[in-house]
């Protein structure tokens, strides 16, 4: 029976490690955990205290403070509940915690180590949600080429390494995938030597010219991108990055949500690939993206949240579902915004339809031209000549359209013949209608 990762936990959590090997869900199962707030809780990166179990953290005085995301506490609160009580994950341990929250750099980076029952490590990093502010940071970290939270990354990984010599899995969900990936390209090589596997679900890309700059390729085979199939965030910059596309439980901007996505039979639903009126929609928004430079962008991303936030709505879900009075909080928003801007804001947007306009004309010219076969009309069977002759004599009169005349029986040969076979439609082929870096990002030499 199809599930959740919830669903996954109470099924498979009587098995251990050995008897089930890791995998791709219990990847997400581990990225999803590291949203909760462990501040506290678990030691952090600069303490050097002895890792905790799940069952010390049920019992800490400050447990509830673990779902202080009230959005999401209940399923927050069912996962951990269900992955405590399971055999699978009874030895999971955790430590080197940190949790940064910069508002002037609109940054928010964390993450958590886990300690495997195989004595691996899983470096989690925490994602975004769903809240405006958080879709801002994911779609600053495709559009710019280096964001505060990716250069933490690099350093909290390579400051854990050096602590634990144990081999190392790397993985996130949302910007925590991006994170994932990124730190894995940047680290030290003797730690990236030791990464087993690294885990982007649903994260946002890289620019090409990241992807070439950090090589890539040196860990292209050991990424494992996995998104729904109406993914958003998860698409862009992805085009020529393999990835596994997986069913959802809903449709739209809700499917990056992971309690969203099917797990069957101990794994995750394969979906084939992105729908196709997904794809066609984020390869159109990914070169519109490469088409505008850094300042176009750092206005449109700035402008979109500054007059998205005045709908008030707490994140897009709200803001598609509550249209009508977003929209009264947009107009209002709008009016605010300089002339200058405006001007770059149509500029912006008008270069997106252009571009959209582009595709559809060039994937129209592009596609194989089928020509439309005439419906063959079914033939009746033709009367024998007696037959036909003695249907002619019991005729009424029939009007002669060229002579103007009255005539009965008898084959006529003229322009006006009425038993001349109806001639076939004529065929017609379908032819297209015409128709830079943060300049002020420190080199972060330091985690707090």
């Amino acid at each position: 029976m199809a599930g959740t990762i919830i669903d996954y936990v109470k099924e498979y959590g009587d098995l251990t490690w050995e008897e089930f090997p890791m995998n791709d869900v219990d990847s997400l199962v581990l990225c999803q955990l590291a949203y909760l707030k462990f501040d506290g809780l678990v030691p952090g990166i600069r303490e050097n205290k002895a890792s905790v179990t799940l069952k010390d953290i049920s019992i800490h005085a400050d447990y509830e403070k673990l779902y202080a995301d009230e959005r999401y506490e209940k399923s927050n609160r069912a996962l951990f509940e269900a992955v405590l009580h399971s055999r699978r994950y009874a030895k999971l341990r955790l430590n080197c915690y940190i949790n940064i929250i910069e508002k002037e750099w609109e940054t928010q980076f964390s993450a958590v180590t886990f300690l495997l029952e195989d004595g691996s490590l899983y470096i989690a990093y925490r994602g975004t949600d769903e809240t405006i502010i958080g879709w801002k940071e994911d779609f600053n970290m495709a559009f710019l080429d280096l964001v505060p939270g990716q250069a933490y990354s690099v350093k909290y990984l390579n400051m854990v390494a050096g602590k634990l010599r144990n081999p190392l899995y790397l993985g996130g969900h949302s910007k925590g995938g991006n994170l994932a990936v990124y730190a894995a390209m940047k680290c030290l090589p003797t730690v990236k030597k030791r990464i087993r596997k690294i885990y982007s679900m649903d994260g946002p890309g890289f620019r090409p010219e990241v992807l070439t700059g950090c090589k890539y390729e040196e860990i292209a085979e050991r990424v494992v991108k996995i998104m729904p199939h109406s993914s958003v965030v998860g698409m862009l910059f992805e085009k020529d990055i393999h990835y596994k596309t997986i069913e959802s439980k809903t449709f739209g901007l809700a499917q990056h949500n992971p309690f969203t996505w099917v797990v069957k039979d101990g794994q995750f639903v394969d979906a084939g690939d992105i729908y196709e009126s997904r794809r066609f929609m984020d390869e159109a928004i990914n070169e519109w993206i490469l088409s505008l430079d850094e300042k176009q962008l750092r206005t449109f991303v700035d402008t979109f949240y500054q007059v998205i936030s005045a709908s008030q709505a707490e994140d897009l879900i709200t803001f598609a579902s509550n249209w009508r009075k977003s929209l009264t909080g947009i107009r209002e928003a709008l009016k605010e915004v300089d002339d200058k801007t405006m001007e770059m804001l149509k500029a912006i947007v008008r270069s997106l339809f252009d571009i959209m306009g582009e595709r559809i004309r060039r994937e129209w010219r592009d596609k194989p031209k089928k020509k439309l076969k005439a419906k063959k009309r079914p033939m009746k069977k033709p009367l024998r000549r007696k037959s036909l002759l003695k249907r002619q004599n019991k005729s009424a009169e029939i009007q002669n359209p060229d002579a103007g005349m009255l005539y009965s029986g008898g084959m006529h040969q003229g322009n006006g013949n009425p038993l001349r076979a109806e001639e076939p439609p004529v065929e017609q082929a379908l032819r297209p209608a015409e128709d830079k870096h943060y300049q002020d990002v420190r080199d972060a030499t330091e985690l707090r």
